[in-house]
């Protein structure tokens, strides 16, 4: 097998959980909302509305917004990529796969400014090898494309094996090993 890992973002390499939470607080904080806001927030991450126009489209009903949804959203990928963190250790993980010969690459799905924002703010974009990313592409994981998008900017291809990493049971683990690489899930507790 060759040398090949693929990693997701969001709750992946960044802790995308840790970062929301900060992100709420200042966005109910900002607006002035009572007690319970937060937590609101957080319960409508939690579940299940993986596209951010459906998340803001509840929110601004619910808190009765003046602002659009977008307007909404863009404000959110706007301060996003300055909330993320990217541990020490990951970064050093990175680092020690690449030098001992492995190719690296980050396959994710989002918006490109949102996206490309966190990979810039994290140091991630220099710590790997290349990036597909569906907000680029056009494409959405767990569709075969984006991975072998991904190896191909390494100089591979997924057809000879390698490893996708990643917290999604479906666009990572199912679309990892449908493009024929093996997989790690990292469980969040979830």
């Amino acid at each position: 097998m060759q040398r090949l890992a693929l990693f997701d973002l969001d709750n992946t390499l960044v802790n995308l959980d840790e970062a929301f939470q900060v992100w709420a607080g200042e966005f109910t904080a900002d607006h002035g909302f009572g007690s319970g806001a937060v937590e609101w927030l957080i319960a409508l991450n939690k579940a299940g509305h993986p596209h951010r126009a459906e998340f803001f489209t509840l929110a601004q009903e619910h808190f009765a917004l003046a602002a659009s949804v977008e307007e909404l959203w863009a404000g959110y990928r706007r301060r996003m990529p300055h909330l993320v963190r990217c541990r020490p250790e990951v970064m050093g993980g990175l680092a020690r796969l690449r030098e001992a010969g492995w190719k690296v690459a980050i396959v994710t799905n989002g918006m490109a400014d949102n996206q490309l924002g966190k990979l810039q703010a994290t140091g991630l974009a220099d710590a790997v090898d290349a990036y597909a990313l569906l907000g680029v592409e056009g494409i959405r994981k767990p569709d075969v494309r984006l991975f072998e998008m991904a190896a191909g900017r390494c100089g591979a291809a997924c057809a000879d094996g390698g490893w996708m990493v990643g917290d999604h049971l479906v666009a990572d683990i199912a679309g990892g090993r449908a493009a024929g690489l093996s997989t790690v899930r990292i469980d969040r507790g979830t």
